[in-house]
């Protein structure tokens, strides 16, 4: 499911305005064997959510400030989920998406979306019509060296030919940028909304 992911549109509804942005790299996370999983430790109050029925996402809050958003993949029960990392903005974003907490943060989802039906009309992920074939390229997850054997797994997949990924380099990102530039004029971001698929992915 995480590599699959790689390419649909992330929506989310704020007002009358609706936000959108593809995604473009993410992680997967299989607890309770996988020691890097919220669910490692059991179910809390805090990861309720990973052990319920897929299709819902998971929302936590990390530092004090940051919002992570993940979607819950398997069946009740199984604790899986998939944290999206980093989105390239095409609808209503202006701050920075190349990160889990500043795509959160530019998309406007917090803990009061910690649950939601991504089927739903708030919040939720489909594919996109006549969208280009991601370039996806598998490598270990960041920041959880903690985890023993399991950090080794390479279970963060994105797509190379992106400017949004989270590690990249202020270089890498502007020459990924400047690419993109020379062979894409920009889209209008009213035509995006317009003709935004009505075919929800999960």
């Amino acid at each position: 499911m995480a590599q699959t992911l790689i390419g649909m549109r992330l929506l989310h509804r704020v007002g009358k305005q609706i936000r959108i942005g593809r995604i473009v790299e993410t992680e997967a996370y299989q607890g309770p064997e996988d020691l890097a999983a919220h669910s490692a430790r059991g179910q809390t109050a805090r990861n309720t959510v990973m052990f319920g029925a897929p299709g819902h996402a998971y929302v936590y809050l990390i530092y004090g400030m940051w919002h992570c958003v993940n979607v819950v993949t398997r069946e009740a029960g199984v604790p899986h989920a998939v944290l999206i990392r980093g989105i390239e903005p095409i609808a209503a974003i202006t701050e920075k998406t190349h990160g889990p907490g500043l795509l959160c943060r530019a998309m406007h989802i917090d803990r009061e979306q910690n649950g939601a039906d991504l089927l739903g009309d708030k919040l939720w992920i489909e594919a996109a019509d006549n969208a280009r074939t991601p370039n996806i390229v598998s490598a270990k997850r960041v920041g959880i060296d903690y985890a023993a054997e399991w950090a080794e797994r390479p279970w963060r997949f994105y797509d190379a030919d992106s400017a949004y990924v989270s590690t990249l380099t202020a270089a890498q990102r502007r020459r990924l940028l400047a690419a993109q530039a020379h062979h894409h004029c920009a889209p209008n971001a009213a035509s995006f909304v317009a003709q935004s698929s009505t075919k929800k992915f999960l």
